[in-house]
């Protein structure tokens, strides 16, 4: 009951956190120089014409009033039309595009844990030994490593180098879309790696050192049912903490990502659209990337409670 009334408070939290996006994201892009009209119509274009459009388009209103039908439109789903694609709306482009995107944080977020959980437990099993120090290498090398140089290196060496996964494009199957996601899914799991494998290791070192774990050992619980049984659930508490922080800055690196493995998805959309200065849809991704990062938080904060009832006692 406890944690059902924890999710519920959590739930109302987000009514005021997504109107604030949605007038963050309104006021970004307003503050965008240049003129919406005069992109539409061209340089070469009459005041009479501009006048005309900016009435159509609403951009003679007060702003706050501009945000309101901003807003309402959103709530129906509809984000306005592409500059770019005329006639085609935004909400058909961002959710046509995101497929891929998905396939590409959830491929990408599943290999770095199936790296990061055993190696975690190798290296805080015997911290100092051989293991724990060629472990450690890891984080010290890979962070900061920029997502578009680690997966331009995956496509010279396993796309050309030794050609044996394709570099481009999404597939147009299941088993395609399989084979496609696989590069880019190394990417983002190289990236997501050192930090998760450097705090799931600290975390399990501290465990495995507290009283209850040394009381399971002194017991004659085995090593393996130690660290499965009563060390790596509680270990797993700020990992979490952690592995949500970094999908939210993941959310980013998708528009390199993508852009380098030919991924049309929203991330390559949002980075077209900035090159033709395509306002709509710079706004729908962007409201699209917060939104997903709000759900992130309040997905880690669910997972986070419900590993530890402190958290939703209190």
């Amino acid at each position: 009951m406890q944690y059902v009334l924890y999710i519920v408070r959590r739930l109302a939290m987000l009514v005021p956190v997504l109107f604030g996006i949605t007038l963050v994201v309104f006021l970004l892009v307003k503050l965008v120089p240049g003129d919406p009209a005069v992109t539409l119509l061209g340089t070469h274009v009459t005041d009479e014409a501009v006048a005309a459009l900016h009435e159509q388009m609403g951009l003679d209103q007060p702003w706050w009033h501009q945000y309101l039908t901003f807003l309402g439109n959103a709530l129906q789903g509809d984000l306005g039309d592409s500059y770019q694609f005329r006639g085609v709306s935004v909400s058909s482009l961002v959710f046509g595009n995101l497929a891929p995107t998905v396939w590409l944080v959830v491929a990408g977020v599943v290999l770095a844990m199936v790296v990061t959980v055993p190696l975690a437990m190798i290296s805080a099993s015997r911290p100092g030994g051989a293991a724990d120090g060629a472990i450690r290498v890891i984080p010290l090398v890979g962070i900061g490593l920029p997502s578009f140089w680690v997966g331009i290196m995956l496509v010279l060496l396993l796309g050309l180098k030794f050609p044996i996964l394709p570099v481009s494009g999404f597939g147009d199957s299941f088993a395609s879309h399989l084979e496609h996601i696989v590069l880019p899914a190394m990417t983002v799991a190289l990236i997501q790696m050192p930090i998760l494998i450097r705090s799931l290791r600290a975390s399990l070192i501290e465990v495995l050192a507290s009283d209850y774990v040394v009381t399971a050992r002194a017991k004659g619980l085995g090593r393996s049912r130690v660290l499965f049984g009563h060390a790596l659930r509680n270990a797993s508490v700020s990992t979490v903490t952690v592995l949500g922080v970094n999908l939210a800055y993941l959310v980013g690196a998708t528009v390199a990502v993508e852009k380098v493995f030919a991924l049309n998805g929203i991330g390559y959309l949002m980075y077209n659209a900035i090159l033709g200065r395509d306002l709509p849809v710079i706004q729908g991704v962007t409201l699209v990337f917060a939104v997903f990062v709000v759900l992130v938080n309040l997905a880690t904060d669910l997972a986070h409670a419900a590993l530890d009832p402190r958290v939703r006692i209190g």
